[in-house]
């Protein structure tokens, strides 16, 4: 039952709707995330393992839908329906994406309590590139002269905001600060380009069906892991002790501390569950496509609410992380109108699917 389910997800048109509902909580995550977590450091936090642990403490939401889709194949296949899909080989190899997913929002953290959120967007849009090439290795991901067109055009585009950064410099900071949170902000975008196509492979590798219900289960289990990391970090750190302090000095009250830290974890938690969805209805490349696209709306936000500074250097590597953005798709376009007029007019062309059982 759950292997026919497995394969009508990911072989045919239901991947379409799945598709859409991880892009909009990719999405939500992707604008949100950076705003919400750069406002906790503007007015006061100093904490950089809490606004870790907040990027995956969310993970006990996913118990949510996985007990409704349990109800859901009691209510059909009685006492024997299973409780858990996920089997032990694969758990390790989640186990070891949760640990290094908890690396990451620390390294990410790191840059976002440095630079400013205009600034960090277009440094983390470099994530494309080391997406890419992990992607190439490991799941034999196809390249076009369109995309590697936008591949070099956002690596220009990030490397170009290194050349000046003193004048984006936040008032207060000091220019080594600065610089080590521009590379520990490059440093997570590594990392993370090499967990979307790690878990790709993940997927393509599974001696079990793929379903989403055992996505949602390698989510659960992957941000449990990375919260423990990141809870390790605080422990050593003594960040839970420093909370109720750091809430009766925030500059907008305490009531406001807990509100961003609540929102900071819910946020971050779309962003986790959307790139896991996206990766399985599409492609790791895909979902770092979805993440460099929303770049410009981080921007404006950026700018409208916290009144950042919009350089040259920024309007220059903006510029080329557009043109990046529109010569992928327009490589994609053309792949998928030259896939079409290859196939039979009764033939029903499927979603570009990287996922197999």
């Amino acid at each position: 039952m759950e292997e026919e389910t497995n394969k009508k997800v990911i072989g045919g048109k239901h991947n379409l709707p799945l598709l859409l509902l991880n892009t909009i909580f990719l999405s939500i995550g992707a604008c949100g995330g950076p705003i919400v977590m750069r406002l906790y450091f503007i007015h006061g936090g100093k904490r950089v393992w809490l606004s870790s642990w907040l990027q995956t403490s969310g993970w006990p939401v996913n118990f949510i839908p996985l007990l409704t889709t349990y109800l859901h194949r009691r209510r059909k296949e009685g006492p024997t329906a299973k409780l858990v899909f996920m089997e032990g080989t694969m758990l390790i190899t989640v186990t070891i994406i949760g640990v290094l997913n908890g690396l990451c929002n620390y390294l990410f953290s790191y840059g976002v309590a440095r630079l400013p959120v205009s600034t960090l967007s277009l440094v983390a849009a470099s994530h494309l590139t080391f997406t890419s090439f992990f992607a190439f290795f490991l799941v034999k991901q196809k390249f076009t002269p369109y995309s590697i067109n936008a591949v070099a055009l956002l690596t220009v585009g990030a490397g170009s905001l290194a050349l000046h950064t003193s004048t984006d410099r936040p008032k207060g900071e000091s220019t080594k600060e600065y610089n080590l949170g521009f590379v520990m902000t490059v440093a997570a975008a590594v990392v993370g380009g090499f967990l979307l196509p790690f878990m790709e492979l993940t997927y393509k590798k599974a001696r079990q069906a793929v379903t989403y219900t055992l996505v949602l289960e390698i989510q659960l289990v992957m941000c449990f892991f990375a919260t423990l990391v990141c809870t390790i970090g605080m422990v050593i750190n003594n960040d839970f002790k420093a909370i109720t302090r750091e809430a009766r000095n925030f500059e907008l009250g305490q009531i406001a501390y807990y509100v961003v830290l609540v929102t900071s974890g819910i946020v971050c938690q779309c962003s986790t569950l959307g790139a896991i969805g996206v990766t399985f209805s599409g492609s790791s490349l895909l979902s770092a496509i979805i993440i460099a696209i929303l770049l410009p709306v981080t921007e404006i936000l950026a700018v409208i609410l916290y009144k950042e500074k919009f350089t040259g250097e920024k309007g220059i590597s903006l510029a080329l992380s557009l043109w990046g953005f529109v010569s992928y798709f327009y490589g994609e376009l053309k792949h998928n109108k030259e896939k079409s007029e290859t196939l039979s007019p009764k033939s029903e062309m499927p979603l570009p699917i990287s996922v197999t059982t």
